[in-house]
Order: C-alpha cells, then sequence, then structure tokens
C-alpha cells in the first residue's frame, strides 16, 4: 500500500493537492494512504520549506507547487512498480 503525505497548513494549493491525491487513487483503484501533515516541524522534518508538498514512500517529490494530474499519476505509478520489485 502506498503511503501519499500532502505537507501543507491550509492553503489553497494544498488543499487542492489532497484533493488530486484522493482522485487520482480513486479513479485508478490504488490502495494507498493518504495523510495530510500540517505540523512545521514535522514538514521541515522533509526539507520542505515551500508547500505544498508531497511525500510518496518516504520521498518528497514535489514543494512549493501543484503538480499536473499526468505528472501526478506518473509519480504514483512509478512509486507502485516499485513496491512490486521489492
Amino acid at each position: 500500500m502506498l503511503e501519499i503525505k500532502v505537507l501543507g497548513v491550509g492553503c489553497t494549493n494544498c488543499v487542492n493537492l489532497e484533493k488530486l491525491c484522493r482522485e487520482v487513487v480513486a479513479e485508478n483503484n490504488i490502495e494507498a494512504n493518504i495523510q495530510k501533515v500540517t505540523d512545521f516541524k514535522e514538514i521541515a522534518g522533509f526539507g520542505v520549506m515551500s508547500t505544498p508538498g508531497l511525500v510518496i514512500n518516504g520521498t518528497v517529490v514535489i514543494s512549493g507547487k501543484l503538480p499536473t494530474k499526468s505528472t501526478l499519476i506518473h509519480w504514483i505509478m512509478n512509486a507502485l512498480a516499485e513496491e512490486e520489485t521489492k
């Protein structure tokens, strides 16, 4: 199961990124645990200084902007492929 963390305190892009993640996961029937992280210390712990940030399976894939839907799908599918090879 994928572990997806949306890093941000509630700005519009942070909210939209969480919605986009949930949409992509639902549309592609992917099992994922999606968490919203709002604690500044935890966000900084990932090295993210600009939100929104996105962490998939422990790896920061973007910070400071909203990815396109196709880019997000690509990252999620890559993470799934990596899980299958483990």
